[in-house]
């Protein structure tokens, strides 16, 4: 029987809905098989092919000048380091056709002036099976302005993605004031940490501040199409910056400092010296000098050098020495607190500074020879004629009276304690070093006791003791204040400006609590005794008296020790120093200046250069003049200036008749 024609037709249709309606549902399920069950999977590969997540870099932390020193004049940002933007050079290998990629490489060698092994290199990169590999590093603004100009054309004739090429901002330290500050602030490495994207500090305050001068990355998502370049896309997160670090350091007075130790080491013919300026309140430091210098954004030189790494360290910080004659203050500090101490106990004092102590013989307990004088022996002196011809013997002698009354083991706490020798000052610097105060019953590596019988007398006139210069700063500093505790730093605050614009104080020295809550170490009575017998050593007959500053009323002490060489003194290698404060009645500032190994020499006129009075205190007078000057500080000596002057009023001068007095009480004593 035949099938009605209507009816096959009706059958096709329905097979052919059944069809339509099979492969629609497989479609359906494909599409929920891909879109859902393996929508991350296919997304993934998706954004593989077609999307980039690149890094936002952010800035590291900065330092700041302290600009807040001259009065009258408003404080004002000045940055000892900047960050510059820079541009790393990426390309997509993938992306450019292997015909055209030794093109390519030429071509980019040539404009940016790549060549040899490094034009090699390059090349090798574009053969990379990677979407993403590095070409060429810090390149600058005009450098990729170069590139892009020919880049843009050229992917457009060639039909390249134009991002096949790009670039990545990053930023590079710069040092607006060049080598000023360098050993301070050092820098940082080219190449940085391959995990955390961070900067690798070479030592100094970069190294100390690392974790608050680190900033984070920001992510960025662009897309792979040469329609749509490196500038398309969206941010994914915001680079956040690193804080930034105010220092103590004022940028003028630091290149005052630079200036005159880079003088004095020459004049002297040294092989290096520094200079300390600090605020005897507070413990800012103002300026840290050291000659020869260290230009940060030449680290590699001095660090593939091992004669040249000696230049990267602060010697104030890192290098212990005998401090010399500059002890000699501090002693009779020690003597008067010995005499303080014995009179809450109702006991006679050890000395009185306006007595007659005899000084022409000396022999002390212990030594095998007689302790000797820089220049004469003299027969008889008191505190003031000590000090202002630095005796060693006189000092000796008070040591000796302190032993024999109180006891080695109360000298040994007044240096530690009172003094803080053999304890680091903590000022934020790397490597510091603690010094060494010998300690009664402890041996030496080479076997021999650290303290014996003459120990005392030795280190009463700098010896057998060692020290840093910033802790004979901050002793001298406690002097020049009124016998308060100071603590050196070079940081007044850490500050981390966010996205916002509001500020966070991570770290502030500023407040004024710092300085009021600071307690008292020295009587004050004891403070006007030793400050007295010091303006002394600056004035005709004394041992600095180049070291005056013109002007302007001064105290301090010069040193000049040997150097161990060998294990042994040496006659010709010495360290020389003058440690100082002005204006005498109000300082505004302590300075420390060393030379290291001035040329030992004797010049017709001058002296014997190696002195500590004709190497050091020259520069001393010169760095604390202008920096008085700088501050704004009136001459409160307007008749101590040199001969020749016109001001000068020896009659009328600063100290002058004191002078005279103890000049001639002197020659009573001494013939």
């Amino acid at each position: 029987m035949t099938k009605h024609p209507q009816l096959v037709a009706r059958r096709r249709l329905l097979w052919v809905i059944l069809f339509v309606l099979a492969l629609f549902c497989l479609l359906i399920i494909q599409f929920f098989k891909i879109q859902i069950i393996e929508g991350d999977k296919w997304s993934r590969r998706a954004a593989i092919q077609h999307q980039l997540v690149v890094t936002e870099p952010f800035k590291r932390g900065l330092f700041y000048s302290n600009t807040s020193l001259k009065m009258g004049h408003p404080e004002k940002p000045q940055a000892f380091v900047t960050d510059v933007p820079k541009f790393h050079l990426y390309a997509d290998p993938s992306s450019i056709p292997e015909n055209f990629r030794k093109e390519v490489a030429d071509k980019v060698c040539i404009l940016l002036g790549i060549q040899d092994a490094d034009a090699q290199k390059l090349r090798q990169q574009l053969d990379r099976r990677s979407r993403w590999r590095k070409l060429a590093l810090w390149l600058d603004k005009e450098q990729c302005e170069l590139l892009n100009k020919w880049w843009f054309p050229y992917a457009k004739s060639k039909k390249i993605a134009r991002n096949a090429l790009f670039f990545v901002q990053d930023y590079k330290r710069s040092y607006p004031f060049g080598k000023l500050l360098g050993q301070v602030l050092h820098t940082v490495r080219e190449d940085k940490d391959a995990k955390t994207k961070q900067s690798i500090p070479t030592g100094g305050l970069e190294l100390i501040f690392d974790k608050v001068l680190q900033g984070k990355e920001g992510k960025r998502q662009i897309l792979r199409s040469p329609r749509h370049p490196l500038e398309a896309g969206k941010i994914l997160s915001y680079p956040e910056d690193g804080a930034d670090v105010y220092l103590t350091i004022n940028h003028y007075l630091q290149a005052i400092a630079e200036e005159e130790i880079s003088k004095a080491v020459k004049h002297a013919g040294a092989k290096s010296g520094w200079a300390i300026l600090m605020d005897p309140k507070s413990g800012e430091i103002w300026a840290l000098a050291q000659y020869p210098f260290f230009e940060p954004e030449d680290y590699r030189t001095y660090f593939n050098d091992r004669k040249l790494q000696e230049r990267t360290k602060v010697q104030a910080v890192t290098d212990p020495y005998e401090p010399g004659s500059t002890m000699k203050a501090l002693t009779i500090v020690i003597a008067l607190k010995a005499n303080a101490e014995l009179k809450k106990q109702g006991k006679k004092p050890i000395f009185s500074p306006f007595e007659k102590i005899p000084t022409g013989n000396g022999s002390f307990p212990g030594r095998s020879k007689p302790m000797k004088e820089a220049a004469r022996y003299h027969n008889f002196l008191n505190m003031n004629m000590a000090m202002w011809k630095s005796s060693n013997i006189y000092m000796a002698r008070l040591v000796q009276r302190i032993i024999d009354v109180l006891g080695e083991k109360w000298y040994r706490n007044a240096l530690q304690e009172l003094l803080g020798f053999g304890v680091k000052t903590g000022i934020e610097l790397p490597s510091e070093s603690p010094g060494m105060v010998p300690t009664p019953g402890k041996l030496h590596p080479n076997g021999k006791m650290e303290w014996s019988v003459p120990t005392p007398f030795s280190i009463a006139i700098g010896h057998n003791i060692l020290v840093t210069s910033v802790q004979m700063l901050r002793c001298y500093g406690i002097l020049a204040n009124g016998g308060f505790d100071v603590r050196p730093t070079l940081i007044r605050k850490v500050v981390r400006q966010k996205r916002g614009g509001e500020q966070e104080v991570l770290l502030d020295n500023t407040a004024p609590e710092r300085i009021q809550n600071s307690r008292r170490l020295i009587d004050a009575d004891i403070i006007d005794q030793v400050q007295f017998a010091m303006q002394y050593v600056t004035k005709p007959g004394g041992s600095a008296s180049k070291g005056e500053i013109y002007g302007y009323t001064e105290a301090g002490k010069t040193g000049t020790t040997e150097k161990i060489v060998n294990g042994t003194y040496s006659k010709k290698d010495h360290i020389s120093t003058f440690i100082g404060y002005a204006p005498a009645k109000d300082p505004k500032f302590v300075l420390l200046v060393a030379v290291d190994e001035p040329e030992f020499k004797y010049i017709p006129g001058f002296g014997k250069n190696q002195m500590g009075g004709n190497c050091c205190a020259p520069a001393f007078r010169e760095i604390g003049l202008r920096t008085l000057q700088y501050l704004g500080v009136e001459p409160d000596d307007p008749y101590g200036y040199p001969l020749g002057d016109p001001r000068r009023d020896e009659s009328k001068a600063n100290w002058m008749k004191e002078t005279q007095a103890l000049k001639e009480l002197y020659q009573q004593w001494n013939g």
